[in-house]
């Protein structure tokens, strides 16, 4: 097994997306790339932690590759706008590509589009978001993201 980790702006979205792909183990919500340990949603969404929200993704490479995820990520977002997606706006809602390894750096860095603005950085530690959050759209909590 192998971890994706991606920011694309609400990451409710993006795990009701990853976890019906065929391959894909588990996804999990929370957040990555900021300098409070352990932060709680409320201030993530101030924008005070330096954290992206982000779907964490364990996936089977025999059955999908992170090439295929990654045609997934640049679909399902638009990796032209900083640190927005739609209506949501600050540093948390930013395109990010977290990697886990040199392979996946270069697989995102060929596969990104000419005008995207999203980030390549080394993978962090990574916080899971409150239970509450974990799998939101499937418990029917919210229609849209």
């Amino acid at each position: 097994m192998q971890k994706a980790t991606f920011g694309a702006g609400c990451f409710w979205g993006p795990e009701e997306i990853f976890s019906k792909v065929k391959g894909v183990i588990s996804t999990t919500v929370g957040y990555m790339g900021g300098k409070v340990e352990n932060p709680s949603y409320e201030q993530v969404c101030r924008g005070k932690t330096g954290h992206a929200e982000v779907v964490q993704i364990e996936f089977d490479p025999a059955k999908v590759s992170y090439k295929e995820l990654l045609s997934i990520f640049w679909k399902i977002h638009d990796p032209t706008q900083i640190n927005r997606q739609g209506l949501d706006v600050g540093k948390q809602y930013r395109s990010v590509i977290f990697y886990h390894n040199e392979e996946q750096r270069k697989l995102a860095e060929k596969s990104k589009p000419k005008n995207a603005v999203t980030e390549l950085v080394p993978a962090k530690k990574f916080y899971p978001a409150e239970e509450y959050y974990q799998k939101y759209l499937q418990k029917g909590k919210g229609r849209v993201c």
